[in-house]
């Protein structure tokens, strides 16, 4: 049956605003729950049960959405809204015009305010460490009997995918016999188990054409259709209906009734949520999941699975600041695993596939994090020993040798002592984009920010062995003579470019932030540094991060928009990126002294921005990128690991805490 486009209407400012506001409910196993505050989906990641069968990775899309419609004494109005394409987008039905208020705190909450008076309520939440979701309707307000119909729509695929109408899908679900319905879609993918505190009827159909406009303006197929088995319907004489759903395995979520499992999962889930702490603790819980018997963190989502690079920037804010030391420990003891010829992953594929080790920093950066680890661990008067400090101690040696030999893609420590890395093909820097086999930004030789990192590694394991003492003198003064630009005031971004003795890259870019602040040893100091930050803010300080380029270069790319090539192309070379903050800052505050000034400056300026897109894009969260140009829009992911980190490290770094700025996810 064709889905009828009645009563459609374009969207209202309000509503685009509220669109444009995403929030994540995260289960912990690297699944989530995700949408915008309007209720609209507008990406193909927007879902209500996503489940990650090998956690963190191989996420599933089960069940996408639903619409809800309320009927009073005075009629029947919906409180769901959908895009529908076709000559033009269609929204339909009504139900997002008819929101009265959304808050994501703790947990998504929207109150529609019905033509009769009526008010009701919804939430929905995701338990840790289940593939589940619960759904909750309450009235609030308003005079007579009222019910409630939910129609849920189904796929079964791949979180990356869209799925189409097809004569293979199941509707017919499997009865239990204890109320709860099974659907099995499809054969080899995670079965579906629903209860509800209403009645269950059958009526099959496909939703066509649902229109996702992220998708659209990222140059991506944007449509999809989706299955509906049937429609619950919940008469709620005191009020409530519950609906929790859960993927194969998660099963007891679902209790011994809908409504005392919604209530217990809620129960619990406020409890648990308000041990983290505040606001950005409890966004920060969102990053921290499992991989197999230990903990990783997850990049960013809704698209990202753990990157080793993101696991050991992120983790200084996400865990070291927060106080999570105990997650902070098992994730560097399952990552000290990884290690191979001196190198660990970057990536791990969604797919049962080999790790990826295309990185020259993610190793260096776990270092940084280990380091920190001990200390923050010995601060606490906790001590790291045992099997721990091994596989951590073991893990640090092999890199630190490894790297020292030379390992993958010329990764060696040269006759200067400096840290050559890369071929051609390969992206081995955090600057990693690439289209085909064209590397946006190569980066080959001796990049700057690679160097801090080098050093400072060879700086911490002179604290404790003599073994590298002379490899880090010889880097040091290496890079003293070698990378200051004296006629631009800045450092070079990368020396002995392609290999090529004596040729530099002066591009004018943040990694040289990294031999200032943001980490243990700064390698500039005095005038040179003063004039580095000077440097970096005039050209690259937005109110969301740091270009990736200087606007005064022919390559620069203001706006982060268009297809794959465009997008791709403009990501290193002017997006903004909020991580880098946490460095700029941190050097912004050394180089001036670090007086009480200085800090209340810093903060009103760096941070407060930062503090005030918690209301913006992903709720509660920091974006991945934003826009060079003005007005910095943000892009990418909406909720990003490293961003969030490095806000939550600034917090707590030379006073940084932002004190009464409120933290707004609504």
């Amino acid at each position: 049956m064709m889905v009828r486009r009645i009563a459609g209407r374009n969207l209202t400012p309000d509503i685009t605003r509220l669109t444009s506001r995403e929030w994540l409910e995260a289960d912990g196993l690297g699944g989530y729950a995700s949408g915008t505050a309007a209720g609209i989906r507008t990406r193909r990641y927007h879902a209500l049960l996503l489940a990650a069968r090998r956690p963190p990775t191989d996420r599933v899309v089960l069940v996408n959405g639903f619409d809800a419609w309320v009927t009073t004494p005075t009629g029947r109005v919906a409180i769901s809204s959908q895009v529908y394409g076709g000559a033009s987008d269609v929204t339909h039905p009504g139900g997002a015009s008819r929101i009265e208020s959304f808050a994501a705190e703790p947990w998504p909450r929207w109150v529609y305010a019905l033509p009769d008076g009526t008010r009701v309520s919804q939430e929905i939440v995701v338990p840790k460490d289940a593939a589940a979701c619960a759904v909750r309707w309450s009235v609030l307000s308003g005079v007579g009997p009222v019910s409630l119909e939910v129609r849920p729509f189904l796929s079964g695929r791949d979180y990356h995918a869209l799925h189409h109408e097809n004569g293979d899908f199941r509707f017919e679900p499997e009865p239990r016999g204890d109320g709860v319905l099974v659907f099995r879609p499809y054969g080899s993918l995670p079965s579906i188990a629903m209860r509800a505190s209403g009645s269950w009827g059958a009526s099959p159909d496909w939703y066509r054409n649902f229109v996702y406009s992220e998708e659209r303006a990222r140059g991506l197929d944007f449509t999809e259709d989706l299955a509906s088995p049937g429609v619950f319907r919940f008469e709620l004489p005191e009020g409530h209906a519950s609906w929790v759903m859960a993927a194969e395995g998660s099963e007891a979520a679902l209790g011994t009734s809908a409504t005392d499992a919604c209530v217990a999962l809620l129960e619990s889930e406020r409890a648990r949520r308000s041990r983290l702490g505040g606001p950005l603790e409890r966004s920060a819980d969102a990053y921290v999941v499992r991989r197999g018997s230990g903990r990783t963190i997850v990049a960013g989502y809704p698209w990202f699975t753990d990157w080793g690079r993101d696991t050991f920037i992120a983790m200084r804010g996400l865990c070291f600041a927060t106080g999570r030391l105990d997650d902070a420990g098992a994730i560097l003891v399952e990552w000290a695993g990884c290690v191979s010829e001196g190198m660990l992953p970057n990536f791990f594929p969604d797919k049962d596939a080999a790790p990826e080790f295309n990185s020259v920093d993610a190793s260096l950066w776990y270092l940084i994090a280990v380091a920190e680890y001990m200390q923050a661990r010995a601060a606490a008067g906790k001590r790291v020993a045992g099997r721990e400090r091994t596989a951590l101690q073991d893990a640090f040696g092999a890199i630190l040798t490894g790297y020292a030999r030379g390992t993958r893609y010329g990764i060696r420590a040269d006759s200067d002592g400096l840290l050559a890395a890369g071929k051609p093909g390969v992206q081995l820097t955090w600057m990693d984009a690439r289209v085909g086999d064209w590397v946006v930004t190569p980066r080959i030789g001796k990049p700057v920010e690679v160097q801090a990192l080098w050093i400072n590694a060879l700086k911490i394991a002179s604290t404790f062995t003599d073994t590298f003492r002379d490899l880090l003198a010889k880097a040091t003064a290496s890079f003293g003579s070698r990378f200051w630009n004296e006629s631009a005031g800045f450092l070079y971004d990368v020396v002995d470019a392609d290999h090529e003795p004596g040729k530099l890259d002066a591009s004018m870019r943040p990694n040289q932030i990294l031999a200032v602040g943001g980490l243990p040893f700064s390698l500039v100091d005095g005038d040179r540094a003063r004039r580095v930050v000077d440097a970096v803010e005039a050209k690259l300080a937005t109110p969301l991060g740091l270009r990736s380029l200087s606007p005064d270069d022919p390559r620069y790319e203001g706006r982060y928009e268009g297809g794959v090539r465009e997008r791709d192309g403009a990501y290193h070379q002017g997006t903004a990126w909020p991580w880098l903050t946490g460095a700029f800052v941190d050097a912004w505050v050394r180089v001036r002294g670090g007086g009480d000034a200085v800090r209340t400056e810093a903060r009103e300026r760096f941070v407060g921005p930062l503090m005030a897109h918690l209301g913006e894009a992903g709720l509660g969260h920091v974006s991945e990128i934003a826009d060079g140009d003005a007005p910095h829009t943000p892009r990418g992911c909406p909720f990003q690991a490293w961003s969030l980190g490095e806000l939550l490290r600034l917090r707590a770094l030379r006073g940084m805490t932002p004190g009464q700025q409120e933290e707004k996810t609504s």
